[in-house]
């Protein structure tokens, strides 16, 4: 069945969504869609498997410990962030979606 990533895209003016778009063992594949969200003060990701996010639409500002400044992130741009790499969402685009697209690699299974 041929899906689109961005329709329908959810409504996150209310809070980010997440959806799995493909699971298997080890590997996620997941479409996130912000909407002026960033992460709350003084939090921090930090996954004991490594992550690579595309930034397919809007705009983000993603900053990794240890960084002075957060990356500014524009559509087509990517990022590897290797496992226990603390890293946080300072902003999202406030006047349109932000859609990003992150895999998810050797994480552990749920349970």
């Amino acid at each position: 069945m041929i899906r689109n990533l961005f329709q329908p895209l959810p409504d996150a003016q209310d809070g980010e969504c997440f959806d799995d778009l493909l699971k298997r063992p080890g590997c996620r594949v997941e479409r996130i869609v912000s909407y002026g969200q960033a992460s709350p003060p003084g939090f921090w990701y930090e996954q004991a498997w490594d992550e690579w996010v595309l930034l397919l639409s809007g705009s983000a500002e993603l900053r990794l410990a240890g960084d002075a400044a957060a990356l500014q992130l524009r559509p087509g741009d990517y990022l590897p962030i290797p496992a226990g790499v603390r890293h946080r969402v300072e902003a999202t685009a406030a006047d349109e979606p932000t859609v990003w697209l992150a895999l998810h690699f050797d994480e552990p299974p749920a349970g």
